[in-house]
């Protein structure tokens, strides 16, 4: 597989430009909005610190995900504040030896939490102002070739042949001003390994793939207050753990027990199959970039637990040459599924081993 030079294993920061605050909680009229707090956080949040704290842990790369909402003041025009914000990110990231990965979080249809009445691939309106969005990014960052584009996060569960079509006129539209520019694609379903089989392959050098890791999301969800089985079942999930706390937990919430048959344990077996489709798509696509864009565990996992499920991630990816970047440096606390790997005020990693970990290094 090509390697992915300069993105090898990065950090993702949510909590600052996305996942500021949970819609799943807000009547329809208050989701969209921006408020005078909104643009104090997204002001003060992340600082230059932050990108010198990520560079010191070893990693070469960082993966920032924005809003649609917070880009567009309104369709087709853009809050100067925020591409401000964008522009001197992507500086401190050329300080500190940095790439940067500009992902679209949340796009208006497409909110990987909540389902929105018009959806972004049934709407030719919201798909030009998609397409918009991204010929707009490239205009802004034309002179910045270590700057990459992740098209959408966490695309539902829609018809693929929507996806790939839509996809497909963006990389066009950025490929009339930039022929160079470094894009990236994944596939439906959240991004899910198996549908890597239905995502279009492009006749482009330049187009890397995606894919994220949850599984088991019984461990890397458990006691998640936006998961409705998790938060039912209401129980530690270690990791590695007994088989027969999983199928417990098939037992109660779906009354299934036989869910991960042939395991005597929930261990790296596992996360093997897990993760077999998306190191399928890599033998088959030699000459193609795959990148685990996002995996990690809920903050509130005993950090164990944390270490040992995110050390057997990673030495997979590494044995298969897969470029990764972990989920997240930092949540906010009313974010409700915070999956931060550094403490909320001295912003230092939680051990020393997770640093480790995380650079490849155990």
């Amino acid at each position: 597989m090509k390697t992915f030079t300069g993105f090898e294993r990065g950090m993702g920061i949510g909590g600052w430009l996305t996942n500021y605050k949970r819609f799943n909680v807000l009547p329809d009229k208050w989701r969209l909005p921006i408020t005078v707090g909104d643009m104090e956080h997204f002001a003060s949040y992340i600082t230059e610190q932050d990108a010198a704290c990520i560079a010191s842990l070893g990693m070469d790369h960082i993966r920032l995900g924005f809003d649609q909402i917070v880009l567009e003041e309104a369709p087709y025009r853009y809050r100067e504040e925020i591409f401000n914000l964008l522009e001197d990110f992507a500086g401190w990231c050329e300080k500190y030896g940095l790439h940067t990965v500009f992902n679209l979080h949340k796009a208006v249809g497409n909110y990987c939490d909540i389902e929105e009445e018009v959806q972004l691939l049934d709407d030719p309106e919201l798909q030009k102002r998609f397409i918009a969005l991204w010929t707009e990014m490239e205009r802004r960052f034309s002179d910045r070739p270590d700057v990459a584009f992740e098209l959408l996060n966490e695309v539902r569960d829609v018809d693929p042949e929507k996806w790939n079509r839509l996809a497909g006129d963006t990389i066009e539209a950025i490929r009339s001003l930039n022929p160079a520019r470094t894009i990236i694609i994944g596939p439906t379903c959240w991004n899910n390994p198996p549908m890597l089989k239905h995502l279009r392959i492009f006749d482009d050098p330049h187009v890397v793939y995606t894919f994220h890791m949850y599984a088991p999301h019984e461990f890397t969800h458990q006691r998640g207050v936006l998961q409705a089985p998790q938060l039912y079942y209401n129980r530690d999930m270690p990791y590695p753990g007994d088989i027969e706390r999983y199928r417990d937990f098939h037992r109660t919430v779906w009354g299934n027990e036989n869910a991960y048959p042939g395991y005597e344990r929930m261990d790296i077996r596992f996360m093997r199959d897990a993760l077999q489709p998306a190191l399928d798509f890599a033998a088959e696509h030699p000459d193609k970039i795959l990148w685990c864009g996002e995996f990690g565990t809920i903050r509130h996992a005993k950090l164990a637990w944390r270490e040992n499920w995110m050390r057997d991630v990673i030495a997979i990816l590494r044995e298969h040459g897969i470029p990764y970047c972990v989920w997240n440096y930092l949540s906010t606390p009313n974010d409700g599924n915070r999956f931060s790997l550094v403490d909320d005020d001295s912003r230092r990693i939680l051990s020393e081993e997770l640093g480790r970990i995380i650079a490849g290094k155990a």
